[in-house]
């Protein structure tokens, strides 16, 4: 008999036991971190005209924004009773019975808003042209973004749904069920979980649904990204890029996650699912939340390639050195560019 996987018994929330400080809010610190050295790399790569100072400064902008949207995003959108409607000061109040919780519920979508609107608002401010900013932005995201899925997987929280996989885990903290569920029995039996007695409530093996969005939202965007940033056809590109691959990969990661009790599947073609079964059901034309926002994500990314290239000067400015063996590649009229955007750089930085 096969037995299952089961979560790591000595990982823990907490980086010391007894003090309120967690691994997931040190993941924050090595994301923005992470994030911050590929951005100044492309900087200093591109030779784009932006001191370091202002790599500081837009990045701080882009991270305020980044929580805000988070935060009050998760509020409005999942919150579905409308507590924070009605009581709006709770929305940034960390504590919670009069114990420190932190911003207990963050959106990866609000977030990409805010941060959008954070350091855009800085680069207009800056007379920056915002395509190429968000270029180098959405270049360096999804590798710190791994970091927070990696928080969320210590945590033991927005694992996925119950599985017979080889790859099912079982979380301690996850929902139990009644093994009087058939279902229920069933996965039990395939993977090797005991069955005490007919009323038993019994913890069942999920995806790792978290280590599955680190791989591929982060890792594997982030390799595309960084694979093609020297050949992007306009302006852009690399910011339309992320938010349609994003999109693309954690569409289907859905289908392996449990939506939250409380919203189910938004929308359900065909088959409708009842609520108490969607920890192990998920057809193929049911839609949860964070499909639906992925969906928009996508055509998003589509209304951003037609705006970049429908304004003036799209042709990406050639900023950077052709490296050795590369000068065949560009073509003449490249070549003058990168001499005449060299030039100008001179001048700005004297």
């Amino acid at each position: 008999m096969r037995h299952p996987l089961y979560f790591p018994s000595w990982l823990k929330p907490e980086i010391i036991p007894g003090l309120p400080v967690r691994w997931y809010g040190l993941m924050y610190i090595f994301a923005f971190a992470t994030a911050f050295f590929v951005f100044k790399k492309q900087v200093k790569e591109r030779r784009f005209p932006m001191t370091e100072d202002n790599m500081y400064s837009v990045f701080l902008w882009g991270i305020v924004g980044l929580v805000l949207g988070a935060r009050i995003f998760y509020c409005l959108v999942y919150d579905t009773p409308g507590y924070f409607v009605l009581h709006p000061w709770m929305i940034f109040w960390p504590f919670q019975d009069g114990h420190f919780t932190g911003l207990a519920g963050m959106s990866y979508h609000g977030g990409v808003i805010g941060g959008l609107l954070g350091f855009g608002l800085y680069s207009l401010r800056k007379k920056w042209d915002l395509r190429e900013v968000t270029d180098l932005f959405c270049t360096a995201i999804p590798l710190g973004y791994s970091w927070g899925r990696l928080g969320n997987f210590i945590n033991g929280e927005l694992y996925g749904r119950v599985t017979a996989s080889p790859i099912g885990m079982v979380f301690p903290h996850a929902e139990k069920f009644s093994a009087r569920i058939p279902q229920v029995r069933e996965i039990a039996e395939q993977t090797g979980i005991p069955i005490p007695s007919p009323d038993a409530m019994l913890n069942l093996p999920r995806y790792p649904s978290q280590l599955m969005e680190l791989i591929f939202e982060g890792i594997v965007c982030w390799a595309i990204l960084w694979a093609i940033r020297k050949y992007k056809p306009f302006k852009g590109f690399q910011g339309g890029a992320y938010v349609i691959i994003y999109g693309i990969f954690r569409f289907f990661i859905e289908y392996f996650r449990e939506p939250d009790r409380h919203l189910g599947y938004r929308i359900q073609f065909g088959e409708q699912v009842p609520i108490s079964e969607i920890a192990w059901l998920h057809p193929i034309g049911s839609l949860s939340t964070g499909q639906i926002l992925c969906f928009g994500m996508i055509l998003v990314g589509l209304i951003w390639w037609t705006c970049c290239l429908a304004f003036p000067n799209a042709r990406p400015v050639v900023y950077v050195y052709p490296e050795k063996g590369e000068e065949k590649k560009l073509s003449q009229s490249e070549k003058d560019d990168a001499k005449k955007n060299r030039r100008k750089l001179r001048k700005k930085l004297k």
